[in-house]
């Protein structure tokens, strides 16, 4: 049977709920009831060969409650003048609630629209647009809106968010709610004090003027007679150069007679990177690379990165390009990777995007990796390849 059932009625109801139509009535003054809904009825036919299943789907319709049927006339050769459904309406918010069991949220609803309109009444306007997400906040809705008072009286504080003193407001609960409060934050605050240069949840802090915990790089001198800190050794149970790590503050400060910087994303490697005169070597961080972007005098260094031979190795360097125009690959090319066929392995998520700042050389093995020529999803990890092989390339690069 095609015809409109109750349940189907009842359902286009329901939609209405999820897309969230009926909570975001009760915040805007546009008037979505009476409603008419979609009724799909026998045709003249079926009506007069059907007229018994016609009778009983009539009977079930009569039986609904929370709406209103609105009828019109049909006459049976036999059984005579009889109503039929024309329309079915419902006429009010209240009903049409009722009828999908949704007074309780609503009612919820209603008490975050009246405190949002007592206390930030610029938010109304997200409540409309996002009432179902709204609804899921409601248990913390008077905790985020004391973040919001608390930060339109303090703004821009320069403090930890450990530091904020607010009743029942933690660190982590800020955090946890970050993406929400972007969003009311751009609404309430005035926009001096929003800085959009940072965009997206692990720039809350800056956006808002917040303190940040400082990014560290991690590095290693790789000539002793670099003055890195001449006190600092790892002493004699700990052979080798200092393993140091700064804040990018104190990092950027520096200032070495260093020609020679290297990049290499494996930990062991970091540590066992052979000594080169006027080096030093830099525990990578993958595609973070905002933090070394801003150290002007890594521009004055001959810089190389060391990362896998794959998509994504070949993507990291692409995205370092961005930050070093001057960046050499080290140990990602074809000789090196056909060498070490015996430590192959296979790599999980491919990219697949073009890279735009590779050199040819490098462009023409990403393709082939990229696209399988040589094996599926084909990865060569760094620390794969043998260390004979890597002091040969420093030896070739240092002459």
């Amino acid at each position: 049977m095609t015809w409109t059932r109750p349940e189907d009625l009842r359902a286009q109801v329901r939609r209405l709920w999820d897309r969230g139509d009926l909570l975001a009535a009760l915040v805007s003054d546009q008037e979505i009831f009476p409603r008419k809904l979609v009724l799909k009825g026998p045709t003249s036919s079926e009506m007069a060969g059907r007229f018994d299943e016609v009778r009983v789907w009539i009977a079930a319709l009569r039986e609904m409650p929370w709406c209103r049927i609105e009828w019109r006339e049909f006459t049976h050769r036999i059984f005579g003048a009889n109503r039929v459904p024309r329309e079915v309406w419902v006429d009010r918010l209240d009903d049409a609630l009722a009828w999908i069991g949704k007074q309780r949220e609503a009612a919820r609803f209603r008490r975050l629209v009246d405190l949002t309109r007592m206390r930030q009444p610029v938010l109304l306007e997200w409540l409309g647009r996002r009432p179902m997400r709204a609804l899921e906040l409601a248990g913390d809705w008077e905790r985020l809106l004391d973040i919001v008072d608390w930060l339109r009286e303090h703004p821009r504080p320069g403090i930890y968010l450990r530091q904020v003193d607010i009743p029942g407001v933690h660190s982590k609960f800020i955090e946890a709610h970050r993406g929400v409060l972007i969003e009311w934050l751009d609404r309430v605050l005035p926009v001096e004090v929003v800085d959009a240069a940072f965009t997206g949840v692990s720039r809350f802090t800056a956006r808002y003027g917040f303190r940040d915990k400082p990014a560290r790089i991690r590095f290693r001198a790789l000539d002793e007679a670099l003055p890195v800190f001449s006190n600092v050794r790892n002493g004699p149970e700990v052979p080798g150069l200092p393993d140091v790590t700064l804040d990018a503050d104190s990092f950027a400060a520096l200032s070495l007679p260093v020609q020679w910087v290297f990049i290499t994303e494996n930990e062991t490697n970091f540590l066992a990177f052979p000594p080169v005169p006027r080096g030093l070597v830099i525990f990578g961080a993958g595609y973070g690379w905002e933090t070394l972007g801003g150290i002007e005098w890594l521009q004055r260094c001959r810089l190389h990165y060391w990362g896998d031979i794959d998509t994504h190795g070949f993507a990291i360097l692409d995205q370092l390009r961005n930050r070093f125009r001057h960046v050499d690959s080290l140990l990602m090319d074809r000789a090196t990777l056909m060498a070490h066929e015996a430590h192959w392995g296979r790599e999980p998520d491919p990219v697949r995007h073009d890279l735009t700042r590779l050199t040819a050389v490098e462009r023409a093995l990403y393709d082939d990796l990229r696209d399988n020529r040589l094996r599926e999803s084909l990865r060569l990890e760094q620390e794969r390849i043998g260390f004979r092989w890597v002091k040969a390339a420093l030896r070739q690069r240092l002459t």
